[in-house]
């Protein structure tokens, strides 16, 4: 018999959101058994050991339910690379919130995934693009912005790879050499630009 399964996470047990409140929503949902825990969004899925024992049970014909799909990832890369472990693997993927059911999908499920994984590629495209220039603007001004250290461009783009990849900070240093503070900044400078070509996309729609 094929099973509902479910999984809460939340990073923090303060404010608003708690976990105990998105098991009560996956009960209301149908969930046979439940996985649960508190744990920082900056730990890779390997370090959840209650999505590890989710996943591990979960077999072909079962439904995974989640309450949003920021749950089970902690990039859009990760995310949909779950997306399709679990299509390949003949699981349904229902979020709470609505976004997505590939139960209900059926046969077209898979040409959902293919357009999120199409859109993910574009944006990487972007992204890496921006960097790009990025690099190339501050190299051409000197590349020391506010006194900070030069990095070559080579290991700019292996630190952003590997982030996107959910690699944690502590692995980025052991394959790069870089320090966990020009780690952060190279990230930081990416997402910055990230939100600023958002925020210029939105004042032009």
């Amino acid at each position: 018999m094929n099973k509902v399964i479910g999984y809460a996470r939340v990073s923090s047990a303060s404010g608003t959101q708690t976990v105990d409140a998105q098991v009560e929503k996956l009960k209301e949902s149908g969930c046979d058994l439940i996985f649960s825990e508190t744990i920082s969004t900056r730990k890779a899925e390997q370090e959840r050991p209650e999505l590890m024992k989710c996943l591990a049970s979960l077999r072909k014909g079962d439904t995974l339910k989640i309450a949003t799909l920021s749950r089970i990832g902690r990039t859009q890369r990760e995310v949909i690379n779950r997306l399709n472990d679990l299509q390949a693997e003949g699981i349904n993927l229902v979020t709470l919130d609505g976004l997505v059911n590939t139960e209900a999908l059926g046969k077209f499920a898979p040409i959902l995934i293919g357009l999120l994984t199409g859109l993910n590629e574009v944006e990487r495209d972007l992204i890496t693009e921006r960097v790009n220039a990025s690099v190339e603007f501050r190299r051409k001004t000197g590349g020391d912005l506010g006194g900070r250290p030069k990095t070559s461009e080579k290991k700019e783009k292996l630190v952003l790879r590997l982030r996107d990849e959910g690699e944690s900070y502590r692995g980025i240093r052991e394959q790069t050499g870089l320090g966990l503070a020009t780690i952060r900044r190279i990230i930081a400078d990416r997402d910055a630009l990230l939100e600023q070509s958002e925020q210029v996309e939105a004042l032009r729609k």
